[in-house]
């Protein structure tokens, strides 16, 4: 074991620090007093290492070299070593880099519009990248349907029924209750505002129009971004924390076709069958309501709700509940892709689900509204 030492010696061209001895964790202490006391009588602000009679050297003693140099980084430490053994540069090449890379120098602070145009310029950035994300993971679910159409068995049924279960049958009660609230509402809201025109008569057809076409398909579809989609996104992330997800593929099992697909098709299959149903109990209480307050009659309700109410109505809500299914399940499991592995990570993306599921789904409600009117439907 050799005493470590340096001896800088300044010129035109800066100070060569000639370094000898075993510069390791052991000596740590006192190469940090000579280190200091060097630098004080030489406080040259470039230099470089003659490191011919250096013996041994490990990566606490790389780090005091490195105070010793003003390298911009691994590149031009090259130039700035003398005589180094190739094991000994590599090793300060390696420090050299990972200092560079965790150094994170901090921006000044924005303030007022400048920080007001960086905040919109940040977002802009992330949901680019997200709406890139997102199309790129429903491409590859896409392609998954496809293969299971060609191919059934590779669906997992047992998993299609468990969700069936537990993104629709258990959500029947809640949806009916909701449903048929609003449908009360809109009854009571309704009539109290053509009452003024004496046709509280026709909030028959307002609700029946307002249900059909809108609400019938929109609260279950919002109620299901909530309840299903923020489970499906806890349930892969915290697959994902487990390492459950690298176990599946090591056993040569696609995470999609285990995880995704049951998740799409059971959402694609029972909220069509919520729709219909919060259809039904919001007539239901939109008859109660007009029954209690406006003397219709359930036999009138009906007669008049099947005589002034086309089917089209009908179809064009149902037509809706197919697409907000595929949107809600695909956002719920892209964000449980994407956990890292905390679970402050799964509370983030789980939080993250919920809000674009629901954004996403009035999009696209206002996008068929609009699609709809001008086709005269």
């Amino acid at each position: 074991m050799t005493q470590p030492g340096i001896e800088i010696s300044s010129g035109d061209a800066g100070y060569e620090a000639r370094i000898s001895g075993d510069w390791t964790l052991r000596h740590a202490a006192g190469l940090e007093t000579k280190i200091a006391t060097a630098l004080k009588h030489s406080p040259d602000t470039t230099g470089k290492l003659n490191l011919a009679e250096l013996d041994t050297l490990d990566t606490t003693g790389g780090l005091l070299l490195l105070r010793l140099l003003n390298a911009a980084g691994p590149d031009s430490l090259p130039d700035k070593l003398i005589d180094a053994k190739p094991n000994h540069q590599r090793l300060l090449t390696t420090i050299c880099a990972a200092l560079q890379q965790q150094s994170h120098p901090r921006r000044p602070q924005s303030r007022g519009v400048d920080k007001m145009f960086e905040r919109t310029g940040s977002w802009v950035v992330d949901t680019w990248k997200q709406l890139r994300l997102l199309l790129h993971f429903v491409g590859i679910v896409v392609t998954t349907a496809i293969r299971n159409v060609l191919q059934p068995w590779r669906l997992r049924w047992t998993s299609l029924i468990y969700h069936m279960e537990h993104t629709g049958l258990d959500a029947v009660p809640i949806v009916s209750l909701l449903s048929f609230l609003v449908g009360g509402v809109i009854a009571f809201l309704g009539s109290t505002i053509l009452r003024d025109f004496g046709a509280q008569i026709y909030t028959v057809e307002l609700i029946g129009y307002a249900f059909f076409r809108e609400f019938g398909v929109l609260l279950p579809a919002i109620l299901l971004a909530g309840r299903s989609g923020s489970a499906f996104t806890a349930q892969i992330g915290s697959m994902k924390s487990n390492e459950e997800l690298d176990a599946l593929k090591t056993l040569g099992l696609d995470p999609i076709d285990v995880l995704v697909m049951p998740r799409v098709v059971a959402l694609l299959i029972m909220l069509p069958l919520l729709s219909f149903g919060s259809m039904l109990m919001g007539l239901v209480g939109g008859g109660m309501v007009a029954a209690l307050t406006l003397d219709i009659s359930p036999g009138m309700f009906i007669t008049r709700l099947y005589d002034n109410t086309s089917i089209s109505h009908f179809w064009v809500g149902m037509s809706k509940a197919p697409i907000f299914a595929f949107m809600i399940a695909v956002v719920g499991c892209l964000e449980g892709f994407k956990v890292s592995g905390s679970a402050e990570s799964v509370g983030q993306h789980t939080t993250s689900s919920v809000v674009q599921a629901i954004f996403l789904v009035l999009v696209a409600d206002s996008m068929f509204a609009l699609l709809f009117q001008q086709l005269g439907v």
